[in-house]
């Protein structure tokens, strides 16, 4: 069962989401728990792979996460999420993650990360997903990579299936 259209391009999942750091999102030195970055990150994927996929979405697993740097209390943090590749039912989301400065509003990137969804038909079983046009050579670049994480995962499971019977 297919939710949307035959495809949709990477700009249709787009999505981005602003924190301020509040003193409950810290740990004892005043940076952010990691734990709650990977909460806005799970958030900010799911949303943009329902933007691409029309359906509700559960996530598979979390491919990468690399924290760069810090967040501090009263940071503002932008996490920008895309859809960069998509399967039969899974897509694979990219979301950045900036500390935005107060004055000039130049951000700095702190955080990387890249999570496999799968979207969910009426019957909560995983339903077919359009596949993903880019419209850019970066665009493009994503795509390709999207496809060696999704392909490798693949793999991976596969093997693990295979070793554990």
């Amino acid at each position: 069962m297919k939710c949307v259209s035959a495809s949709q391009t990477v700009s249709h999942s787009r999505t981005e989401q602003v924190h301020i750091v509040m003193p409950g999102d810290c740990n004892q030195y005043f940076r952010l728990f990691g734990g709650q970055l990977v909460q806005w990150i799970d958030t900010v994927a799911a949303v943009a792979a329902r933007r691409h996929s029309g359906c509700a979405v559960t996530t598979a697993s979390i491919d990468k996460l690399d924290f760069i740097a810090s967040a501090s209390l009263n940071d503002l943090v932008v996490l920008q999420g895309r859809v960069i590749f998509a399967g039969r039912t899974s897509m694979v989301a990219a979301v950045d993650t900036f500390v935005e400065d107060k004055q000039c509003q130049k951000r700095r990137l702190v955080n990387r990360a890249t999570l496999t969804l799968v979207a969910l038909g009426a019957d909560n079983r995983p339903a077919e997903v359009p596949r993903l046009v880019p419209e850019t050579p970066e665009e493009t670049a994503d795509l390709e990579k999207g496809k060696a994480l999704y392909e490798a995962r693949k793999a991976a499971r596969k093997e693990a299936t295979r070793t554990s019977t």
